[in-house]
């Protein structure tokens, strides 16, 4: 018996759930993060050039290859570990290196990206981070000392994470070198899978974090857009209930508005869009963390509540705005449009009614012209006639008025009998 037959994708669509495994971090450790996107249509971005750029960092380290057409990589870089991954509208990579510097956040760390390679970057810089693992040793004040060194007070963040295996702080802030800061101390005993899933989630909330917020600066272009539009399209509306203009001229703006509030829509659709999943991805993230409050220190969900969130609701709240007045535009087009059809109508009635008359007019008329015509050829009848019949007329010694008054009656109908053989013709 033939064995079952595979569908093609089976074993492809199976990988792939497996095909991005976290990395394994021996504690203390440290990460170099780069998240690189162009400025302008990110999606239709030439991704051999983003290969070629990874290909000439891995060459620099003797490293090797990723398979043709992959959209991950992870693997040995010489003594680092490197994770690179492409997604819809930015690569990221990410460098692993064993121990930690003296100095926290050492820009030195920085610099397993070579200066040249990253003048290269087939794109702009969208977020970048240093990250520093270490053991967490006894005593909070000591945490709480270093925390207070490295991050900003006003806007630190810190939590206990994954059942208090671990405890992660920020301040979301970019320092002097140009670089986010994060820190994980992580308890004894906690496994090198789990510091790696760690460490993957700080990367992934901050770049889901700075993607979902380049729909802030569209949001805030399209509200001061829409606040100008807005009067127009009251005032538009108003026009069809007062009629101060005729409605081809108010249909005629009003189509103008409808078809740049539906532009707009256009231009903006995929970022709103992109932002709604890229916000519930930060959220996701920072769930599966399981935060439990460190000392006074904000969570991190507190902070997104607080400084992230308004954003998020701003961006939603532009998106409803535009969504409201395309729809109203809309609404307010086939009303009008249809009052247009209506007093078309109308004036169409009135010209046929005009027309009509016009025809009721030009067949009185017709007739009227037939009666003169037919007075006409009868008396040209009766002349021809008379001339035919006065020798006749001599002989019965007739008079000549007396033959023509016997005659006329004769011809007249005979006339009108013609004239109206031939109507009925034309009609026919």
């Amino acid at each position: 018996m033939a064995p079952i037959q595979d569908h093609p994708l089976r074993y492809m669509l199976a990988n792939e759930l497996h095909a991005r495994p976290f990395p394994e971090l021996q504690v203390p450790c440290h990460a170099a993060f780069l998240a690189i996107k162009p400025p302008s249509d990110a999606l239709n971005r030439d991704r051999d050039a983003d290969r070629t750029h990874l290909l000439d960092l891995l060459d620099r380290f003797g490293a090797q290859h990723p398979k043709p057409g992959d959209t991950h990589f992870f693997g040995p870089m010489g003594r680092y570990k490197i994770k690179w991954e492409s997604h819809a509208e930015f690569v990221t990579y990410t460098i692993f290196a064993p121990g930690v510097a003296e100095r926290p956040f050492d820009p030195a760390a920085w610099e397993v990206f070579p200066e040249d390679w990253l003048e290269k970057a087939a794109g702009a810089r969208l977020t970048s981070a240093l990250i520093r693992v270490e053991q967490l040793r006894e005593g909070r004040d000591d945490i709480d000392q270093r925390l207070s060194e490295w991050f900003v007070p006003d806007s630190l963040t810190a939590a206990s994470i994954l059942d208090d295996a671990g405890i992660m702080a920020t301040d979301f802030r970019i320092d002097p070198g140009g670089h986010m800061r994060f820190a994980v101390f992580a308890r004894p005993g906690t496994g090198a899978r789990r510091v790696g899933r760690i460490v993957q989630r700080l990367t992934e909330i901050e770049t889901y974090k700075a993607m979902s917020m380049l729909g802030l600066p569209r949001a805030r272009q399209l509200s001061e857009r829409l606040s100008e539009l807005d009067p127009q399209l009251t005032e538009l509306v108003g026009e069809m209930r007062v009629g101060h203009r005729q409605p081809e001229d108010t249909l005629k703006n009003l189509l103008a508005v409808s078809a740049e509030l539906e532009s707009l829509l256009a231009q903006t659709a995929f970022r709103f869009s992109a932002t709604a999943a890229y916000e519930a991805l930060v959220h996701q993230r920072i769930e599966v963390l399981r935060e439990e409050r460190y000392g006074h220190r904000q969570t991190f969900r507190e902070f997104m509540m607080r400084r992230y969130d308004p954003s998020m609701r701003t961006i939603k709240s532009t998106e409803a705005q535009l969504d409201s007045m395309t729809r109203r535009a809309v609404r307010a087009a086939n009303l009008l449009r249809t009052q247009v059809d209506v007093e078309r109508s109308a004036q169409n009635q009135k010209l046929l009614e005009s027309m009509n008359r016009r025809a009721d007019l030009q067949l009185q008329l017709q007739r009227t012209v037939e009666g003169l015509s037919v007075v006409a050829i009868s008396y040209y009848a009766v002349s021809l006639v008379s001339y035919m019949a006065f020798p006749v007329a001599e002989r019965l010694t007739m008079s000549k008025g007396m033959l023509t008054a016997l005659l006329t009656p004769f011809v007249v109908v005979g006339v009108w009998f013609m004239v109206r053989q031939v109507r009925r013709g034309l009609e026919k």
